[in-house]
């Protein structure tokens, strides 16, 4: 490789990197810390809205207090619930939607000659809704659940064009390491970002500003986080890329859903890795559904204050990257199957913790978030790791689309069962504690999946240590 390659290369690299940074915040802020915190907010103001306009006599016993407010209705299409499982089902109505067009995403960047734009249509889309959630105000919680639909489409099919330039940028060989960095340089951007809104947050008073409208205005920094950096990306990501086919209009959207269909097709021939798929969904269902509903769970059911919530998010976004290096170092002695295994321990280990927690125990509540970010960094790192193994040799992409549309396309049950335990027992608690169910099936499916004779079926060298 001449210098000249090698300085294109490292400049390509940073340009991915930078994705990852750029897209982060909308995962740490807006799903995770303030979406969760404020979207309940403004359904339980239509709820008690609905109070005044209808005297449901159940909510009116309760209007004093916000927290009883949270279980008043809220209706849309006419389907009725309570306000505070708006975020539960809102998660999976999202998510499903992402699943419909992440085949749909790869198709086009297949058989285009310049991803780049595809990817910065997504973003721009993405970036734009964010942004435009500033808008969500009083008791207008149907706009804000529209605006979020539409940027995790824009993150969803972003990020499925944002992995297909990997293979682009780096050798089979160097995959591992240039994957990593990126992953480790979107939680530091995720951290960064949420670090600075934290501290105009905890400001605000001192500015004049309601909580609502400091909410907001970290819905709007979020999107311009997310479309300033990504412009890096796009001026140095490589611009010609060599499409597999041509297609247009309806035949890319049928070419999208019939590649996935083929992908399946031939992965039955491989049983034991679908196993380890499968097992993986379970308990990555299980780790999203945990970030994603960790602030709510703090705010309605032990009533900690916001700043208490983003601190606890904070500090597990900052662990998540030592947790990654813990399971590395521990992979090396057990194996990456072990070490899931043990990962998978520890989660069902901190859903306990998190049950016992008690309203209003900051300290108690900062260790489960130890826990979380020690953990959270690794399990999903080694399992994506561990399934590259098990992919026949050239068939990367098509089984990592597989993997990214089958993770899509079931990370709405575990929201769906948080949401559902909740509406039906009117505790959060039992809620979060129904979530282990994930990681104890998790764990089972992975002890019985024969990881060596998967690797070896698959035509590859296992590796020493497993």
């Amino acid at each position: 490789m001449t210098l000249a390659e090698t300085r294109d290369s490292k400049r390509e690299r940073w340009g991915w990197y930078f994705y990852d940074w750029a897209n982060s915040p909308f995962y740490s802020s807006v799903t995770t810390v303030f979406g969760a915190l404020y979207m309940s907010t403004v359904a339980a103001a239509d709820a008690k809205q609905n109070i005044t306009l209808n005297g449901d006599r159940a909510c009116l016993n309760a209007s004093g207090a916000d927290d009883k407010l949270n279980h008043c209705d809220v209706s849309l299409f006419g389907l009725h619930f309570p306000a505070g499982s708006l975020w539960g089902y809102l998660l999976s109505v999202a998510t499903i939607v992402q699943v419909l067009v992440l085949p749909i995403a790869g198709a086009v960047a297949d058989r285009s000659r310049n991803k780049r734009k595809i990817l910065g249509g997504f973003a721009v889309l993405g970036a734009a809704a964010s942004a435009l959630m500033f808008f969500m105000a009083g008791s207008d919680w149907q706009l804000g659940a529209a605006l979020f639909i539409l940027a995790n489409i824009g993150y969803g099919g972003s990020l499925v064009v944002y992995y297909s330039f990997l293979v682009d940028i780096a050798t089979p060989d160097e995959r591992d390491d240039v994957s990593a960095k990126g992953w480790a340089f979107g939680y530091l951007g995720g951290g960064l970002a949420l670090a600075l809104q934290l501290a105009f947050y905890l400001s605000r008073e001192s500015l004049g500003i309601d909580t609502g409208l400091a909410v907001r205005i970290c819905f709007l920094t979020s999107g311009i986080w997310w479309a300033v950096f990504t412009v890096p990306t796009l001026r140095r990501l490589p611009r010609i890329h060599v499409p597999t086919a041509t297609a247009r209009g309806v035949s890319v959207l049928r070419a999208g859903f019939r590649e996935l269909r083929q992908t399946l097709g031939e992965a039955k021939a491989y049983p034991l890795t679908l196993a380890f798929l499968g097992s993986y969904l379970l308990f990555a269902d299980g780790i999203n559904t945990v970030v994603t509903v960790s602030a709510q769970y703090g705010k309605d059911e032990l009533r900690f204050s916001d700043e208490v919530l983003i601190i606890t998010v904070l500090v597990i976004q900052f662990l998540a990257y030592a947790g990654g290096v813990l399971h590395g170092l521990l992979a090396r002695r057990l194996g990456a199957k072990w070490t899931i295994l043990v990962s998978l321990v520890l989660w069902g280990v901190v859903l306990g913790g998190a049950y016992f927690v008690q309203p209003r125990q900051p300290l108690q509540f900062f260790a489960v978030a130890i826990g979380i970010g020690l953990v959270l960094g690794g399990t999903n790192a080694l399992a994506r790791s561990l399934f590259s193994q098990m992919i026949p040799a050239g068939k990367d992409a098509q089984y990592y689309s597989l993997y990214v549309v089958g993770e899509k396309g079931t990370s709405w049950l575990g929201p769906l069962v948080f949401a559902g335990v909740g509406q039906a027992t009117g505790s959060f608690r039992l809620a979060i504690i129904a979530l282990v169910v994930f990681f104890v099936l998790g764990f089972v499916f992975v002890a019985l999946v024969p990881v060596r004779r998967a690797i070896a079926a698959a035509g590859n060298r296992p590796p020493e240590v497993l």
